[in-house]
């Protein structure tokens, strides 16, 4: 909204929308107060009429840690809880960094409504995005090490007291043979003995089960934990039921409380080792967290006093001394050092920090004292960025994932529905007991059957994969842009900047007669000394680089569009394009095929001549980086088209392209072209990866599959793009899509997995094997332990499979870790 006139437009178009009784717009508050009849309020409705005026409804976006989530049916519970609070328009959940992102109305939706909704729905919410809390908290959340000892502790009882339990269960244990001749008038002693250590296994270490399992029963829906809840409190309750029964007459039946008890240790087990494991998938964020100085030490009235970083403010001097770490970002006031910048870049090689250069905040200052200005502090320092750049990575999607998702929200109920009806098949048509083995197959199918493998198998590694990349200076905006990586068969390379150094540097130096080489350099360097143009520039490095003595120059001039004039060391220099030399009417027969030479490789000519006579010529280029030939090599041994842009003239891109070994060549492009090379490309059934580093890149990383955008370029290009290569060459992006590739790899692998488990092993759960083993004359004495004397699969095996799918899909993801890329 801009004037009165727009208030009056989106007032109308809110009273317009059906249910509407008032609407009163405000322009400088830019809000809209709205009274509704008694009902829903109808979001979509009022959005759809703002949008249909020609304005929007704005949101605002917003990260919540939940609690309680154990499998992909909990993150398929808490979006529904989420997206049905009014405001809000969109909720995605990710089990494995346990955050939701919420994109709500602000005013109709807030922390509170989220709050009560998770709750109600039997979830609490843990967090919120921006809450104060230290480095040290965020660690401790991100290592796990509070759920950790929690199913630690559990575990270890549980796991303890269903072993005895199962040992006199089967008679083992020495006392067993005792108490089970104990009567107490018509009663045996040792079932309630048994039932007396199973009680506090069932209600203590089980509690987990039963409090984010029951709850979420109130609004029909099941997780990983309902399951386990109902499968051990079946077998315990039946136990329960069988013990009492027997008080008042012998039925002759055993009872399950061994069994109860080593379900819930084994799923204790399971989620012990599965949070472990997970702690480990959040290293890199821990370790970029961590990498931050508590403190600073800031020069103050000529003095340095220590402070906490948080402290900070722009503008402070802060002094770094060697081997300590820099404690925000600013900019080098006095002294030098090298610096280790890997932690930014994945570059080892420390980087030489002078006055005027920019430092960042955590990186390692290697030899040198220097003084540095603040520029920036807290959330807007580099480090904070890329922290907030792979949280956001991780915290996202992947298309694959909807895959598991779809199947998880009826996973849960289908299997509800097959334990139910096997229980009753097994009741009437099963073998005697027929109680007895249908009681173990709804357990078993019950335990085995909890989705929560297909819940961690794609976060698990996009978490890896993603802090992988951060690791070697790869920041993957989102999982969509990981995946899609991985089909990428065309790479589109810019020039400037990505292939080459975007800038130039001298190439030749052809002097017009022997042994004035030198000579022509120090003169040509000693005139564009003063100039600030780039080709003066690359002179002037050159003779630094070689040791060259400058001459003081006079009544220097410089003529636009053609060179510049000067007298060094008293004689009269011109230096510019052939073209002026010519016209001044210096000969150049001498350097003639010298200069068609440097033409024909799309090389810049600058020719100089002292008082009137032609010294020879420098060659200038913008090189190529030394490591770009052997990247493109390396990207066409991968099986990908490799595509070179320019706004070159042809001549220049296809030398450079050849010296490359690159064979396609797009030249002579305008930003609007180079978004069109793009499309061509994709409509020829390409999945185009476009690199760059400019402006005029940013349209075309927007339009590729995949917009890779070098470190060292413009923000606009960073932001256009799906993936930032903070190392600045061509090696990341061939280490960008093999990461690619090794995710999706591992991702396939834990579905694949994931299902095959579940598909084959319900089945065995139901009793299928039943008749098969019937067949062959009933169960051989190797399998009792797995399957009875019937075929029916013992419930603690599907607890110990169902615990362990879990603990494989992450350390399967967690192989990432250790892959060369």
């Amino acid at each position: 909204m801009t004037c009165a006139a727009c208030v009056m437009h989106v007032e109308h178009a809110l009273l317009e929308t059906r249910g509407v009784v008032a609407a009163t717009v405000n322009l400088a508050t830019e809000k809209a107060a709205v009274a509704f009849e008694p009902g829903a309020i109808p979001l979509d409705e009022l959005r759809k009429s703002v949008e249909d005026a020609g304005y929007s409804i704005g949101t605002t976006d917003t990260t919540l840690t939940v609690g309680g989530m154990t499998c992909s049916a909990c993150v398929m519970h808490v979006e529904h809880a989420l997206r049905e609070v009014p405001g809000v328009t969109h909720a995605a959940v990710n089990l494995a960094t346990e955050r939701a992102r919420v994109n709500y109305v602000p005013g109709l939706a807030g922390i509170t409504e989220f709050r009560e909704a998770l709750e109600d729905s039997g979830y609490r919410l843990d967090g919120v995005e921006g809450d104060a809390r230290d480095s040290a908290a965020e660690l401790e959340r991100l290592s796990r090490t509070e759920e950790i000892h929690y199913f630690r502790h559990r575990c270890a009882f549980a796991v303890t007291l269903g072993i005895v339990l199962l040992l006199g269960s089967m008679h083992v244990l020495p006392w067993f043979d005792y108490l089970n001749g104990l009567n107490l008038g018509s009663w045996q002693v040792w079932p309630w003995v048994l039932w007396a250590l199973a009680t506090p296994v069932q209600f203590w270490a089980g509690w987990p089960f039963y409090k984010s399992g029951i709850p979420v029963l109130r609004h029909g829906t099941a997780n990983m934990h309902t399951l386990v809840a109902l499968g051990s409190t079946v077998a315990y309750g039946y136990s329960a039921v069988i013990t009492m029964l027997a008080t008042l007459a012998p039925i002759g039946t055993g009872v399950y409380f061994d069994t109860a008890a080593l379900i819930i240790g084994l799923i204790l087990l399971g989620r012990f080792l599965e949070a472990r494991a997970r702690g480990r998938t959040s290293e890199t964020i821990r370790r970029l967290i961590g990498l931050q100085p508590n403190t600073a030490r800031v020069v103050r009235d000529g003095q340095e006093i220590e402070v906490p970083v948080q402290d900070l403010v722009a503008g402070d001097v802060v002094a770094v001394r060697p081997g300590e770490r820099i404690p925000t970002d600013g900019e080098v006031l006095e002294g030098s050092s090298a610096v280790d910048e890997s932690m930014l870049t994945g570059e080892s090689m420390p980087v030489d920090k002078t006055p005027g250069l920019p430092v960042y905040g955590a990186t390692l200052n290697r030899t040198g004292f220097f003084q540095f200005r603040v520029t920036r502090i807290g959330q807007e320092t580099a480090l904070a960025q890329i922290i907030r750049l792979v949280e956001e990575a991780q915290g996202s999607r992947a298309p694959i994932q909807r895959l598991a998702d779809r199947v998880a929200s009826v996973f849960v109920p289908a299997v509800g529905g097959v334990a139910v009806a096997a229980f009753l098949f097994w009741l009437l048509l099963g073998p005697d007991p027929a109680l007895t083995y249908a009681l173990l197959t709804l357990v078993a199918i019950l335990i085995i059957a909890c989705p929560c493998a297909l819940g961690l198998a794609t976060p698990t590694a996009i978490i890896v994969g993603t802090g992988k990349g951060a690791e070697r200076g790869i920041l993957i905006r989102s999982a969509q842009a990981l995946e899609t990586a991985h089909r990428v068969d065309t790479v589109v390379l810019d020039k400037t900047g990505t292939l080459t150094e975007g800038r130039p540097v001298v190439t030749d130096i052809v002097p017009a007669e022997a042994g004035v080489e030198r000579e022509l350099l120090r003169l040509a360097a000693s005139v564009e000394y003063g100039s600030e143009h780039p080709l003066a520039t690359a002179i002037v490095e050159e003779a630094n680089r070689r040791g060259a003595s400058l001459a003081d120059v006079s009544d220097f001039e410089a003529l636009p569009g053609q060179g510049v004039t000067g007298y060094a060391d008293g004689k009269l220099v011109l230096l510019g394009s052939p073209a002026l030399l010519a016209a001044q009417g210096i000969p150049l027969d001498s350097l003639s095929e010298a200069l068609a030479k440097l033409a024909s490789e799309g090389k810049t000519p600058v020719t100089v001549a002292r008082d009137g006579v032609a010294l020879g010529s420098i060659g200038l280029a913008d090189a190529a980086k030394p490591d770009s030939r052997e990247s493109v090599a390396r990207l066409q041994e991968m099986g990908l088209e490799v595509v070179m842009l320019t706004g070159d003239n042809r001549q220049t891109a296809r030398h450079i392209a050849d010296s490359l070994g690159i064979a396609r060549v797009e030249a002579e492009t305008l930003p609007s072209d180079k978004v069109e090379v793009v499309r061509r490309l994709q409509a020829d059934g390409k999945v185009v990866a476009m690199v760059g580093d400019g402006i005029n890149d940013a349209p075309a990383l927007v339009q590729a599959d995949v917009g890779l955008a070098m470190g060292a370029g413009t923000d606009v290009a960073m932001e256009s793009a799906d993936v930032t290569l903070m190392g600045n060459d061509v090696g990341s992006v061939i280490t960008t899509l093999r990461l690619s590739r090794q995710t999706m790899r591992a991702i396939k692998q834990n579905l694949f997995w994931a299902f095959f488990y579940n598909i084959m092993l319900i089945p065995v759960a139901a009793g299928v094997l039943y008749p098969v083993f019937a067949a062959l004359g009933g169960v051989p004495t190797e399998l009792e332990f797995f399957f009875g004397d019937q075929g029916f699969l013992n419930p603690v095996l599907a607890a110990l499979a169902m615990a362990f799918s879990s603990v494989t899909v992450v350390s399967n993801s967690l192989r990432l870790r250790g892959a060369g890329v």
